[in-house]
This record gives C-alpha cells, structure tokens and sequence, in this order.
C-alpha cells in the first residue's frame, strides 16, 4: 500500500497535536478550577452559583448555533472552546494575575483595568491561535471567528460568575457583608445585564482571526489577529476600569461603548450570516459550470428553509436513513462551496486540491440515494 499524499499527513498530524494539547490543557486546568471552586464557597453557596450563573449560558449558546447554522462546526470543537474558556483561560488568568501581583504587585485598580484584561484576552484568544494554526480547515471566515470566539467567551463568562456570586453571597468580594442582597445585585448586573460582556470582547479576536483567514496579505495575516486583541483588550480595560468610578462611570460604559459595541457586532454577525448565502450561491454556481455539482441542488444547498424541507421530505419518505443522507449531501455541499470560494479568491488552502476530491467524492457518493422535493429517487 502507498504512504498517504504529505497533506493528508499533515492534517491527521495537525488534528491529533490540536486534541492532544487542547484534552491535555483541559483536564489539568479543570483539576485546578475545580479545586479553586471547592476552596471559594460552603457546597450550598457554589449550587446555588453554579445554577445562577449557567442561566445565561443556555440562550447564548443557542444565538451562537443559531448563527452557525450555514456551515455548522464541529460540535466537538464548539464544546472544546466552551472547556477552554471555563478551565484553561480562568486558570491560566488567575495563575498570572496572582504571580504577577506577587512578584510586580499591582494595585488593585491596574490589576482590574489592565492586567486583567491583558492576560483574560490571551488565554481566551489562545484556543483561537491553536484553531488557526492546526485546524485551519475550520476557519472559512469572521462567522466562524465569532461563533468560537464566543463559545470561549460563554465557557469563560459561565466560570468566573459562580466564583463572583459565591464571594458575593459570602461576602468576601469586598463590597459589603454578602447575603441574598448581594448576591441578586450581582446576579442582576453580571448574568442579566452583562452577560455577553466576555464573548463581546473576545469576539474582536475572533474577526481577527477571521480575517487572516481569507486575506491574501501577509501583513494582513499577521495583524488582524494582533488588532483583534489589542481591541479586546481595550474593550476589556475600559469595562472594568468603569466600575473603579462607581455606578454612574459603569452605566457610562455600559450605553455609550458596551451596547452600540454589542449591537455593532450583532450587525456584522447577520451581515456575514447572509453575505454567505450569496458567497456559497456564487462559488457552487461556479462549481455546477465545472461539473462538480448539479446546478439544480444549489438551491436546496444555500437556502435555509429549502435545507429544512429537503430534510422533512427526506424522512417522510425515506426515514433517518434517508434524512442523514440528505443532511450529508448538503453539509458536504456546503463545505465545498466554502472551499470553492476561497479558491476563486485567491487564497485557497494547501490541501485544498485534497479536500476537494473529498467533498465530491462525498457529494458523488450521497447523490445517487437522495431526491428533493418533486424528484424521484433513482431506482438500483
């Protein structure tokens, strides 16, 4: 049998180093947050954090699915950026806040506006650099930056609010005698008011990132991920710099930079969810001509609501089976169109002749078994 071509090496390499290093750094940061967990609260006070604090992780994750609905991604890969972002970035950030306090000693107020954000912005944008570098095929774009930028976000935001409502209820967090008082103010301003504040700032690394994906620039390749966290970091600064001031400076903050941010990035967001349908209409037209794929399936391919029916259909019809037949076709359609997109711009990626075989060997495979609505199955 013949070695494997070097790309596909390349990428089975790159695959296992990414699940390595990611599980490696996991399970030891859990260890350690799970320990700090233990030693911030009595066990009936980190329940009732624990419950607190994961209301809002359940409506931020479905908006972030619901963005990646065009080109889902690996659901493997989304619950690893939520456990970096809970175990590896807390851990890492408390770990460098405490040395560099110990050994620097930072005033409480540089450690919340700049050393804070400084290190928080790395070690969340840390598992962005590791999809860049060694899973880059999952990367087609700044809708991809932001959902895995938000996905660390989430993990991060869902952590370190159980150790504030514990220290709030507790009252060790320096801001009165604790209570249920104190722990629905906090509740209120960190899980209701602000609860996307982490994913917003680590966002900005993820359009970075996003960028440098799809830019034909070196320069560009290299500083959008840089711009991107030096952005974060500033969002991130002056956010936690606004409560050093009191409420008055915090609501500042929060109307005049938080909110339009949050709307402004909410705004790109859609734009790019529906600039991909014209992208992947452009690119798998392009590919129909080429004969890759038949131009009458576009349309069941870049649609949303005719994806849904080509899969109600599917299953009335044919059972699961023949629903995960439909659902590979148009995934395996999609993840060509991408591809084709990238190639017509100019920056398509070192395996992309590979990975072009795969997906209409895929397509080629899949087509035979299938019928959207108003065809008939081909008999065998």
């Amino acid at each position: 049998m013949s070695a494997p071509p070097v790309a596909v090496r390349t990428r089975r390499r790159d695959g296992v180093v990414f699940t390595v290093v990611v599980s490696v750094l996991v399970a030891g940061s859990a260890a350690l947050m799970l320990l700090v967990l233990a030693l911030s609260g009595a066990p009936g006070t980190l329940v009732l954090a624990t419950v607190l604090a994961a209301l809002p992780v359940g409506p931020l994750v479905a908006a972030y699915l619901w963005l990646d609905r065009y080109e889902p991604e690996p659901r493997w890969l989304l619950a690893s950026g939520l456990l970096w972002g809970g175990f590896v970035a807390t851990a890492a950030a408390i770990l460098v806040q405490g040395v560099g306090g110990w050994v620097v000693g930072f005033t409480e107020e540089a450690s919340l506006a700049v050393v804070a954000p400084v290190t928080e912005e790395a070690s969340k944008g840390a598992f962005l650099l590791l999809l860049l570098w060694w899973r880059r095929a999952e990367l087609d774009g700044i809708l991809d930056g932001i959902v895995y930028a938000g996905m660390v976000g989430v993990g991060f935001a869902f952590v370190e609010n159980i150790l504030y409502l514990a220290a709030a209820y507790d009252g060790t967090d320096g801001m009165g005698p604790g209570g249920t008082t104190a722990l629905t103010t906090t509740f209120v301003l960190r899980c209701l008011f602000s609860p996307f504040a982490h994913p917003l700032f680590t966002t900005f690394i993820g359009l970075g990132v996003g960028i440098a994906v799809g830019s034909r620039s070196g320069a560009v390749r290299l500083l959008a991920p840089v711009g991107g966290y030096l952005l974060a970091v500033i969002a991130h600064g002056l956010w936690n710099g606004s409560t050093i001031f009191g409420f008055g400076s915090f609501a500042l903050v929060y109307l005049v930079l938080m909110l339009p941010a949050l709307l402004g990035l909410g705004g790109l967001a859609f734009w790019a969810r529906r600039s991909e349908r014209r992208m992947l209409t452009m690119a798998l037209g392009d590919a129909a001509r080429r004969g890759l794929i038949p131009g009458t399936d576009i349309g069941w391919v870049v649609d949303l609501g005719a994806r849904r029916l080509a899969r109600r259909h599917a299953r009335e019809r044919g059972g699961p089976d023949a629903e995960r037949a439909m659902r590979d076709y148009q995934q395996a359609a999609v993840e060509l169109g991408f591809l084709h997109h990238r190639y017509l711009r100019g920056t398509p990626p070192p395996d992309f002749a590979l990975r072009g075989q795969e997906y209409v060997a895929r397509i080629g495979a899949v087509r035979p078994s299938i019928a959207f609505p108003g065809q008939v199955v081909p008999t065998r």
